[in-house]
């Protein structure tokens, strides 16, 4: 599914939610705290800022949803273990990839 009928999708969903629950463009703009123009151009499946999507879920009740879009990661005993309770804050290259990426000097190609 590409990333224009994603959003298709999300602002078909909305406009349903937003009817079902019998709430105007207007009404859900003005509780959620963003401008009508905003929830039209989310229900037409235009991209908007993602605090602003936040905004329109929490008022149609859908917030709780996030955790099935996101769960949360669960770690192995073995790895609790082994990580001592370090919480990963990078990623890094494999030795592997490091070797294949060379070594450049400063901006040069």
């Amino acid at each position: 599914m590409s990333d224009k009928a994603i959003l298709n999708e999300l602002g078909l969903r909305i406009s349903r939610y937003r009817l079902n629950k019998n709430i105007t463009q207007d009404a859900l703009a003005a509780e959620a705290g963003i401008s009508t123009p905003t929830i039209q151009r989310a229900e037409s499946g235009a991209s908007i800022q993602l605090l602003k999507l936040i905004r329109i879920l929490r008022v149609l009740n859908l917030i709780e949803n996030l955790e099935s879009l996101a769960p949360e990661l669960a770690v192995s005993p073995l790895q609790q273990q082994k990580m001592r309770g370090k919480i990963r804050q990078r990623a890094s290259l494999s030795q592997e990839d490091d070797k294949e990426a060379g070594w450049s000097w400063g901006d040069k190609e």
